[in-house]
């Protein structure tokens, strides 16, 4: 018994070279499955970030538009941004230039005040849009993805149909 002891305790035993391989090849495996899902889990979550900034910025222009009963008052980006200041609108003093990041948003309003469209730059690049249309038989929130040979603008986000993010 002790004999038998010694010679366990004596040997060297590990692991081949090949079972290491086998090991690495499946640690591997793993990563290439992996990776692509997180990276395409960080875009997704990108454009949510936008869009999640454009139904802020729509919450704001519906605050304005009840006290007026029209959009006039959602259209400058001081009136916005005394709303709600978390967001940028345009490029700080004009609302209606182009959105150059989620939470930079673009905005432009009908010549009745009754449609109000703005448009958002994710950081993975696509640009959404929403269009709101308060009254009439077409009336309702409508939003589009802004075809990227186009600025990302609220005047881009004009004609949103029926599509969805």
């Amino acid at each position: 018994m002790l004999n038998n002891l010694k010679v366990r305790r004596d040997r060297e035993d590990g692991f081949t070279l090949i079972e290491l391989m086998v090991v690495v090849l499946i640690i591997a495996i793993l990563i290439a499955i992996a990776i692509p899902t997180f990276l395409g889990a960080r875009d997704r979550a990108e454009d949510r970030a936008a869009q999640s900034s454009l139904r802020n910025a729509l919450t704001a222009a519906k605050t304005a538009y009840t006290d007026s009963s029209d959009y006039s008052t959602a259209q400058t980006y001081a009136q916005l941004n005394a709303i709600e200041p978390s967001l940028t609108y345009g490029d700080g003093s004009d609302a209606t230039a182009a959105s150059d990041g989620p939470k930079d948003i673009s905005v432009n309003v009908s010549t009745d005040n009754q449609t109000w469209s703005a448009a958002a730059l994710s950081k993975s690049g696509k640009c959404f849009g929403m269009s709101d249309v308060a009254t009439g038989s077409g009336s309702g929130t409508f939003y589009i993805t802004v075809d990227s040979a186009k600025a990302c603008t609220g005047a881009n986000a004009v004609g949103a149909t029926g599509q969805s993010w």
